[in-house]
């Protein structure tokens, strides 16, 4: 097989799954983004994608880490959330992932939920810290997505069009 067709299948398989990596808490997606696009690059030499584009989407890449690191945070901090919060939301995010899409989309609130609960036994409080921190995720992966797929426009109109 041609090494340079085997590399673009490759990359894309990077892209693909850094933007899988928004919805899936397991997978690095802007690590992953950011592997694809070298990648992709550097299979033409940097010719086509060189350092002014890469250095765009790596200050992109790292505004979707932050975004991945503070979404769920900031959204149960602006209801004053426990860590044991926070905590529970992350780990109902991951063991969401093994429950399919009813487990990614409730994984997050639950979790808050019984963590939040753990500290102070009010139901209703704990209702708002998981709605609140599940909002904060949701509106995390949103831009995320929204930030990702500029990424790959930007990366695509640098190597086809620029």
């Amino acid at each position: 097989m041609d090494y340079y067709l085997l590399g673009w299948i490759g990359a894309i398989a990077l892209i693909v799954l850094g933007f899988l990596g928004n919805l899936l808490p397991l997978l690095p997606g802007a690590p992953l983004l950011i592997a694809g696009f070298l990648l992709g690059a550097w299979l033409d030499d940097f010719q086509k994608v060189g350092f002014g584009w890469l250095t765009a989407l790596v200050i992109l890449a790292v505004l979707l880490a932050v975004i991945d690191f503070v979404s769920g945070a900031w959204g149960a901090k602006k209801v004053g959330a426990s860590k044991h919060a926070v905590v529970g939301a992350t780990i109902g995010s991951i063991v969401g992932i093994f429950l399919g899409l009813p487990g990614l989309i409730l994984g997050p609130f639950v979790g808050a939920f019984l963590g939040e609960l753990m500290v102070k036994p009010d139901m209703t409080r704990a209702g708002g810290v998981g709605l609140a921190t599940w909002l904060g995720m949701v509106i995390g992966a949103v831009l995320k997505v929204g930030i990702s797929l500029m990424m790959i426009a930007m990366f695509a109109f640098a190597y086809f069009i620029a």
